[in-house]
């Protein structure tokens, strides 16, 4: 199995380094991520100026750009050949409900099965985790089921996978889940420069607002990973005929 693994933490980060060590005892694994940490950069292309490809001492490498652009590369230019699959993560801090709008490791998996490839984003619970294993190790079962059972799933649809920070023995089981949402953000947070100039800080995310049984948030608040099918069509088919109604001919 060839593997293409990126994130939005930087190629140096402990969570793509505990997947990129657990991966290599049975695939053929490719690290090209972020030369730094581009945590909330979603889905961003960048435009403006050239992307720049090193390769580090441990044979990752890091582009001075997005998520997005790590992958886009990688597929569209750098990869001699294509891999079977693309692998987002490991994430430190949980990307669940109306996050997975803002989030860089769940655009470099959207940008793989974007460009033709299944694709999962994998995301530890805390922003300090302790357990990075325990999210390999959640990888590596689906990654065992993936070739052992065939798993059918329209071309435009990855799978976003949330693990609590515990032990593999501590985990309750696995859930197929659905997106919860959150209330609104905080406020923007008003502070000065060293000029006196006015600043902001983005406030943090809103609390939890759908969180319900079947959504990711309570298949995390009881102790069970969270494997939620997202698709990379935005397009809310339910309202087009109304809609069309609506605007009349």
């Amino acid at each position: 199995m060839k593997i293409l693994v990126s994130n939005d933490d930087g190629y140096q980060a402990p969570g793509i380094i505990c997947l990129v060590e657990t991966l290599q005892k049975f695939a053929d694994v490719t690290v090209i991520a972020p030369d730094r940490n581009r945590s909330g950069a979603s889905n961003s292309l960048t435009l403006e100026h050239t992307l720049r490809v090193t390769q580090a001492d441990n044979g990752f490498f890091h582009v001075n750009g997005t998520p997005t652009d790590c992958v886009h590369l990688a597929i569209t230019g750098l990869l001699e050949e294509l891999p079977d699959i693309v692998i987002s993560g490991i994430n430190s801090g949980a990307n669940l409900g109306d996050d997975v709008l803002y989030s860089g490791t769940v655009a470099a998996a959207m940008e793989g099965r974007f460009l033709g490839l299944p694709a999962l984003a994998v995301s530890s619970t805390s922003f300090k985790p302790q357990h990075y294993e325990t999210a390999a190790k959640v990888v590596e079962y689906l990654l065992e089921r993936l070739q052992t059972k065939t798993l059918s799933l329209p071309d435009n649809t990855i799978l976003n996978i949330n693990v609590p920070d515990q032990t593999w023995d501590e985990l309750k089981g696995m859930q197929i889940t659905r997106s919860g949402s959150r209330h609104r953000a905080a406020p923007a947070i008003k502070t000065e420069d060293q000029y006196n100039s006015p600043v902001y800080w983005v406030g943090p995310a809103g609390s939890e607002k759908d969180s319900g049984k079947g959504t990711d948030f309570h298949a995390i608040n009881h102790g069970f990973v969270s494997i939620t099918p997202l698709s990379v069509d935005l397009t809310n088919h339910s309202v087009l005929s109304n809609l069309q109604n609506w605007l009349g001919n």
